[in-house]
């Protein structure tokens, strides 16, 4: 059983080997912002279950028009919340010290949105999804120099809340309240849970 995955991030790809599944990687080209301010004020979960839909329906979509698609269609998105704002990627060096500075020495959830569609044979059927969150604290002695360090890394910049816990970001982050996997953008328990929805084993996804 072929995993489409409707996204470009690498932690999400490393995720999901990790896990044994060997996904194709599609670009879903989805600009999120203009999803997001179409929809309306969201809560955190339904926010990041609309954008992980919106990715996974547009690959989908595509690749059955270009008649290449058999198997199951992945999208995924994440949004960090901290004093109930809901943060994405922060793209700007700027922006992700400003956050960094606000966030150290407290939690904040991280929520992850999931998005599957069942494309076997090349159609599209039923579609499943929702939200997992974790508790993500950060280290209170956390110092300007470091975040300066890291931001210039490049790292914080293209992830949600500006942090990872897979990568140079895990030093900052003392401790996760939840699936760890989610933090990293995918809840993998979940995920299984979604497969196992749509009548397929988990297990039939294993391929590497």
């Amino acid at each position: 059983m072929r995993l489409y995955l409707a996204s470009t991030s690498p932690a999400r790809l490393a995720t999901l080997r990790a896990v044994g599944i060997d996904p194709v990687p599609v670009p879903s080209h989805v600009d999120e912002d203009a999803v997001a301010a179409a929809a309306g004020p969201q809560d955190p979960d339904a926010f990041v279950t609309l954008l992980a839909r919106a990715k996974a329906e547009a690959v989908a979509e595509r690749l059955v028009d270009d008649g290449g698609l058999d198997g199951l269609v992945l999208g995924g998105d994440s949004a960090f919340v901290l004093d109930g704002v809901i943060y994405g990627k922060p793209h700007l060096p700027e922006v992700a010290r400003e956050r960094w500075r606000a966030q150290r020495g407290r939690s904040g959830v991280l929520h992850s949105g999931h998005w599957l569609i069942d494309a076997r044979g090349g159609l599209l059927g039923r579609a499943v999804g929702g939200a997992t969150s974790a508790v993500v604290s950060f280290a209170a002695d956390i110092t300007d120099d470091e975040i300066d360090a890291y931001i210039a890394t490049g790292e914080p910049l293209e992830v949600a809340g500006a942090f990872t816990v897979d990568s140079k970001g895990a030093g900052f982050v003392e401790r996760v309240d939840g699936d760890p996997h989610t933090v990293v953008g995918l809840g993998v328990p979940y995920l299984r849970t979604l497969v196992r929805s749509l009548g397929v084993e988990w297990t039939e996804l294993w391929n590497l």
